[in-house]
């Protein structure tokens, strides 16, 4: 047996034939069917709807959750999924990663029986895009105390008036869940809006230099009018919140393999095939010296995310784990597509080789779901026993 220049400590020997079956048909509907359309979509900033019959059919749609529709399988499955949509297109995981991740899990973590059976069925077959807004135009890593966006409760209904930002999905979801601070306990609640409620607007984000086929949005709350049955339940302070973060902040670790793992491949065919000197570059010292450097990133980050999601699995991974798989796989996917880039030299920064919308996608991903230092003094704080936090 041959070693796998991708995959090179076999970590898909992990799963079991099923999910191994399906992790390989995650990989042929990247290769087959978003590669050839994604850059013209990146090009243009515009989503490619086109996919999503064929995303549904996998029924990979909320992957961890049980019942509901949902498929019931590991959190090593999901993020090896997460990584897989990663590595054909960041863009692609990251609207997957918002719908099956923070708006489904915002409601299966933290929703009535009654909710979750109301919305979840249906978001699990694509019939329902979800979106979720936590970030604001003031608030980004000070949501759980800063968070500006507020909720007034009248009789059966529930007032909210804010801004929120940066929401991936926004400007076409169906269902928006939007965390606001209640002013009468200053405890954050969760509340599902639905589209088309009055008051609630939403603004495309333009010129994006990174994820630019994902489409954010700025959304605008003016005395949008929910109703109680549409507050989450279980959603009672912002620690109801993080929960739903641990979860998708491994997915976000996840993702940053992917996205290395893309440029990577990209790399590594070009160099196979781009001939100087009357042989591929590949046969160069410091050709192959920068695709070693990109297979050992990839695959350290790779087996400490699978350890995550082992821990997962075993309901023993807590949010220091979660922080330090985000904080390292996103340094090392930096890393990697600039490894990637040096590589093609010139053209890697032509869209037609690929590389150089991975290097562009991973500042986005770089940031998201916590920054470097956040999640540096959330694993800080745990390993020391201290607070550093201002």
């Amino acid at each position: 047996m041959t070693t796998d220049p991708i995959d090179f400590y076999g970590l898909e020997l992990l799963l079991d034939d099923s999910d191994r079956s399906l992790l390989h048909a995650v990989r042929d509907f990247g290769d087959k069917q978003v590669a050839p359309i994604i850059n013209d979509h990146w090009t243009r900033a515009t989503f490619p709807f086109e996919l999503l019959p064929a995303l549904r059919d996998l029924g990979i749609v909320g992957t961890p959750y049980t019942g509901y529709g949902c498929p019931g399988r590991s959190f090593l499955l999901d993020g090896l999924l997460a990584m897989e949509l990663s590595t054909a297109d960041p863009s692609i995981a990251t609207f997957f990663g918002v719908h099956s991740g923070l708006s489904m899990g915002s409601i299966y973590l933290c929703g009535s029986e009654e909710q979750k059976e109301r919305w979840l069925p249906a978001m699990a077959r694509l019939e329902k895009i979800g979106a979720f807004g936590l970030t604001e135009p003031d608030v980004g890593s000070g949501a759980s105390r800063g968070l500006k966006t507020t909720a007034r409760r009248e009789g059966d209904t529930w007032v909210l008036n804010g801004q929120k930002k940066w929401i991936g999905n926004a400007t076409f979801a169906d269902l928006t869940v939007i965390w606001a601070r209640d002013v009468e306990d200053g405890q954050v609640k969760g509340f599902v809006v639905e589209k088309d409620t009055p008051g609630f607007t939403t603004a495309k984000l333009e010129d994006k230099m990174a994820l630019r086929v994902v489409q954010n949005a700025l959304i605008t709350l003016d005395d949008v009018r929910v109703p109680e049955a549409n507050r989450l339940a279980e959603a009672n302070s912002f620690r109801d919140t993080a929960k739903v973060l641990l979860m998708t902040r491994a997915g976000v670790a996840w993702m940053s393999v992917g996205c290395a793992r893309g440029a990577y491949r990209h790399a590594l065919a070009y160099a196979q095939q781009r001939e100087q000197f009357g042989k591929p570059i590949a046969a160069f010292q410091l050709v192959q010296d920068l695709l070693v450097r990109m297979l050992a990133n990839t695959t350290a980050s790779a087996t400490l995310c699978a350890r995550l999601s082992q821990l997962q699995d075993a309901g023993a991974a807590y949010d220091e784990h979660a922080s330090l798989a985000k904080m390292f796989c996103t340094m090392r996917m930096r890393e990697t597509v600039g490894y990637a880039r040096e590589l093609l030299g010139g053209n890697g920064i032509l869209l037609e080789h690929n590389v150089g919308r991975y290097v562009a996608d991973a500042e986005a991903i770089y940031s998201y779901e916590g920054t470097r230092e956040m999640n540096t003094l959330i694993v800080g704080r745990s390993i020391t026993g201290q607070s550093a936090f201002a």
